[in-house]
């Protein structure tokens, strides 16, 4: 076997894929466009394809390397002027939360669950959705969340904040999964998620169905699966998302 070949076309696909992306721009992955992603896909495709066969000619697999290149340039300076084709490669974000409020057909649409929600307002250090003002799912998968005090308070919380986001890292990491012993000290724990109670939550924070139906009652459920989501917070504050056919307000 010919390893001089392997490795100097290793080499030199190295070298082209490194020229492509700074090409193509200077946006981290985790923020690349889905049309983005497939060319960055594409690339790595043929690049591969041309270092396993070293029968193959290196042109045949750069020049669909460049055209792919060619293509996304194109169609990224065209989308800067055009607004309507930026949409159909890019995308248009989506408010799944506003005003406290979830919006579970935004949610279905984008196939994004309660656990995927719950995770990113817990690592935005938010202690109850009603304190979202909007959450907002963007095209490249992240998520935007701004609480409702969030433009009053910002620069002065800011430093507190970030002291209190590293004094907590390590318990919010374990409490993620609840196990052992829960505490729900500044995160918010779901008690019923689409209709579901969470009995494992329920029985780590020492309360009982008895206790939660009276809390739902409350707010006007009448039954566990009128409820879409509730959540106690570290000040013991209840959340309720009622579904639609009860209720299109949040309560708290």
């Amino acid at each position: 076997m010919d390893f001089t070949n392997h490795i100097l076309r290793t080499l030199l696909m190295y070298f082209v894929i490194y020229i492509t992306i700074r090409i193509m721009g200077k946006r981290e992955i985790g923020k690349l466009s889905v049309f983005d992603l497939v060319i960055s896909i594409m690339i790595a495709e043929i690049a591969v394809f041309v270092v396993e066969d070293v029968k193959r000619p290196v042109m045949e697999g750069i020049i669909p390397m460049a055209t792919l290149v060619i293509l996304q340039i194109i169609i990224a300076k065209i989308s800067l002027k055009n607004r309507r084709l930026r949409l159909l490669f890019d995308g248009k974000p989506t408010v799944l939360i506003s005003n406290g409020k979830i919006h579970r057909e935004a949610m279905k649409k984008q196939r994004y669950n309660l656990d995927d929600l719950m995770l990113q307002i817990r690592q935005k250090d938010i202690d109850n959705i009603a304190d979202v003002e909007f959450a907002i799912l963007e095209t490249t998968g992240q998520l935007t969340v701004l609480s409702k005090d969030s433009n009053s308070a910002e620069e002065s919380s800011f430093k507190s904040s970030l002291v209190r986001r590293n004094s907590r890292v390590n318990s919010r990491r374990r409490i993620l999964v609840p196990a052992g012993k829960l505490t729900n000290q500044g995160v918010p724990v779901p008690l019923i998620m689409d209709g579901r109670v969470q009995d494992e939550n329920l029985h780590l924070i020492k309360k009982t169905r008895f206790w939660l139906k009276n809390q739902i009652l409350a707010k006007g459920a009448s039954d566990f699966k009128d409820v879409f989501l509730c959540s106690i917070d570290h000040n013991n504050h209840i959340y309720i998302d009622l579904k639609e056919k009860v209720s299109g307000q949040p309560v708290k």
